[in-house]
């Protein structure tokens, strides 16, 4: 897997979906603000759509969109059930220590489980993408097969690189919003683009282990 062809790749990407295109970029601005339609648009990219689609259809990308949070949805259902299982006898208990301890173990459940279902939903989502099915996202053992046709170690490799961009991402968004009265303008137009590079990021992560046809 070659991260810094991904990454140039992504960001190439991300550059020729809004820059000189104001009209879509405004567009996407606005999707991202009524959320299920930039959500929607991501599911295109992830299909593999190559140069970045154009945005419409709305009904169609509203739909996509709606569905991607419902997947999202039902796969934090694990973690959430981990913070009830840890949290109740925790908010339960007399004894502080007790309490404590309860939290710091549960927390660190959460931790993991929240790291497995991470490593599978990406998958899961890229699926439903490609194969235009729901049910698709959740075909664990199709999803564990293609994880392994890309190898663990590359695949939690590329996404820890992808966190890292995250940070210095979210570190210049945090300066740019300290901007006086543009700032929040400036982010609001730079969102879409992040999405834009992530989500292309993670469908060539997906595209390192091509499907047979």
């Amino acid at each position: 897997m070659d991260y810094g062809k991904m990454l140039s790749d992504s960001f190439g990407y991300a550059k020729d979906a809004v820059w000189g295109k104001w009209v879509r970029w405004i567009l996407l601005v606005i999707s991202t603000i009524i959320f299920p339609l930039i959500m929607g648009y991501v599911v295109r990219i992830y299909s593999g759509a190559k140069p970045a689609p154009d945005v419409g259809n709305w009904v169609r990308t509203f739909i996509d969109g709606l569905k991607l949070f419902i997947i999202g949805i039902i796969y934090s259902i694990p973690v959430f059930i981990v913070a009830l299982i840890f949290g109740v006898p925790a908010a339960m208990v007399s004894d502080p220590m007790v309490a404590i301890g309860t939290i710091g173990i549960g927390l660190l459940v959460m931790f993991i489980v929240g790291i497995l279902v991470t490593l599978f939903s990406i998958i899961g989502i890229v699926r439903f993408a490609r194969k235009n099915s729901m049910g698709q996202a959740f075909a664990f053992g199709a999803i564990l097969q293609h994880i392994r046709k890309i190898g663990w170690g590359s695949y939690i490799l590329a996404l820890i690189i992808l966190w890292v961009v995250a940070l210095v991402f979210g570190f210049i968004a945090g300066l740019l919003a300290m901007i006086p009265f543009i700032g929040w303008l400036i982010l609001l137009f730079l969102y879409p683009v992040w999405i834009i590079f992530v989500s292309r990021y993670v469908a060539l992560i997906y595209e390192s282990a091509p499907e047979p046809a």
